[in-house]
């Protein structure tokens, strides 16, 4: 028997620019981090762009709007999508993100949640949050938090604003 193949993520990387006159523009991007009782104690290698799984049928880019919506419990707060292309991660999801630039208070997202067994054979389900909090961070921070494969979106990010 075939192992099952993972369904492909789509999301959205939402950056924001700060400055003033006299200090040029900070790039920030918003990220979750990872909810649940496995990365309630993790930080490096924990959050992540708000994303999810879509399936055959569904426009990669519409899939990554709703992820966005379910992980951060409002509408993406942009029009224009500058496409970052795809990687693969470890445990072998190819993820696909697009860039938008906008701007929204962290501390107010509320994500959707799952349920899972905890602890583990229990028999107990308990809900948890996608994403149990979010941050704007700048992409030196980002890089060190991001789950590894995520952090080349933050530099064809930084490619993209630069050019």
């Amino acid at each position: 028997m075939a192992p099952a193949r993972s369904r492909p993520s789509a999301g959205i990387l939402l950056y924001r620019l700060g400055g003033t006159n006299t200090r040029p523009a900070r790039v920030e991007v918003l990220l979750g981090h990872m909810g649940g009782p496995f990365w309630s104690r993790k930080d490096a290698g924990a959050w992540t762009i708000p994303k999810g799984e879509y399936g055959p049928d569904e426009d990669p880019l519409d899939a990554a709007r709703r992820e966005f919506g379910e992980e951060i419990g409002r509408p993406v707060p942009s029009t224009s999508f500058e496409p970052l292309g795809s990687v693969r991660q470890a445990g072998g999801k190819t993820v696909s993100v697009w860039a938008a630039e906008g701007d929204l208070d962290a501390s107010t997202t509320v994500s959707a949640s799952f349920e899972i067994e905890w602890p583990p054979r229990s028999g107990v389900l308990r809900s948890y949050p996608e994403l149990d909090r979010t941050a704007w961070l700048p992409p030196d921070r980002a890089r060190l938090l991001l789950v590894r494969a995520q952090t080349a979106f933050v530099d064809r990010l930084l490619a993209t604003i630069r050019d």
